[in-house]
């Protein structure tokens, strides 16, 4: 299957990807276009949407689009992507605890 998002990669597209090969999906295909041009690519390349506004696995409410795949596919009793989760959807705070260890 294929699988589109926007261009220019932050913290969600590049977990997502991730996790779609390891636990959804291990032959899919990514494709990463223009914000605008994401529907309408998805469209015609029969593809899923991710990370981009008014789709399934998008975000809603605090949730990104990483805690939307890990729910609709039940991945949900496996505390680590949980916690994944959790850290994809906060990389700033996290990350700059992290860093500030080493500082």
């Amino acid at each position: 299957m294929k699988w589109i998002t926007r261009e220019r990669v932050k913290v969600d597209r590049v977990a997502c990807p991730w996790l779609i090969r390891k636990f959804i999906d291990p032959d899919a295909e990514f494709l990463f276009v223009p914000p605008d041009q994401v529907l309408q690519v998805a469209d015609r390349e029969r593809a899923i949407p991710y990370d981009v506004p008014n789709v399934e696995f998008g975000h809603h409410g605090q949730e990104c689009s990483f805690d939307a795949l890990v729910k609709k596919h039940g991945l949900t009793s496996d505390p680590a992507l949980v916690l994944l989760a959790k850290i994809v959807n906060e990389p700033a705070p996290l990350a700059h605890r992290a860093v500030d260890k080493f500082i």
